[in-house]
């Protein structure tokens, strides 16, 4: 299943978990095949990337779930520290911004070697960092990395509703956007995004996608 693609923005309909007597998921038990998935493209061109990634996204009343599984033949992250640079190096991420206006949203990362980056960024609405604060810290944020067969890694986050404004509900809209970065052998670097931004800037938040939340 594909997200729906409106003219000029990017649409993902975020389906709760069905509930049948409540139990909290690991991510081994999140029924993953339910939910629709997205490709990430590159970020400046749209065009495929060299090592695809496809990005799933569901909820329940603990958590908003994200799942990212990527192709990776070459990987490569030095840090071990919570809020490191991880963007300096192979990572994937996530741009979460509640209230639409583009100039204050969350954003979280996870490296390779699951190390965590989160902050509250402000922006000037045209791509540019104002502020960001790194001592904001997402108590309960959960997060695993596993490597499959044939060069897959899959990162699993798991958000909790404290961690939002107010806890989801069925009819929420939220702008977000999904990226990817990925280092070649030769030091080259790959930019994928979901809502492609039009250039080498993740920040770009009037490109961001929708999360829809449905039930």
């Amino acid at each position: 299943m594909t997200a729906k693609h409106l003219p000029g923005e990017y649409v993902y309909r975020c389906k709760r978990i069905p509930e049948r007597g409540y139990m909290y998921l690991r991510p081994q038990s999140v029924p993953w095949h339910l939910f629709e998935t997205v490709p990430l493209v590159d970020t400046a061109t749209g065009h495929p990337p060299l090592e695809p990634t496809r990005v799933s996204a569901c909820w329940d009343r603990e958590f908003l779930h994200i799942r990212f599984v990527c192709q990776d033949a070459y990987m490569i992250s030095i840090y071990k520290d919570r809020d490191d640079p991880l963007y300096d190096q192979d990572v994937v991420e996530i741009f979460i911004d509640e209230l639409g206006t583009g100039m204050e949203y969350m954003e979280i990362e996870v490296s390779p070697n699951n190390v965590i980056f989160d902050a509250i960024i402000r922006n000037d609405g045209n791509g540019n960092i104002v502020g960001a604060d790194r001592a904001w810290d997402i108590d309960g944020l959960e997060t695993e990395v596993a490597v499959t067969a044939a060069n897959t890694r899959i990162y699993d986050v798991r958000i909790p509703m404290s961690a939002f404004r107010k806890p989801i509900e069925a009819g929420d809209c939220w702008r977000a956007n999904f990226y990817r970065i990925d280092e070649q052998p030769d030091g080259s670097r790959e930019y994928q995004a979901w809502s492609p931004t039009g250039a080498v800037n993740f920040h770009l938040s009037q490109t961001f996608g929708w999360l829809k939340f449905v039930v």
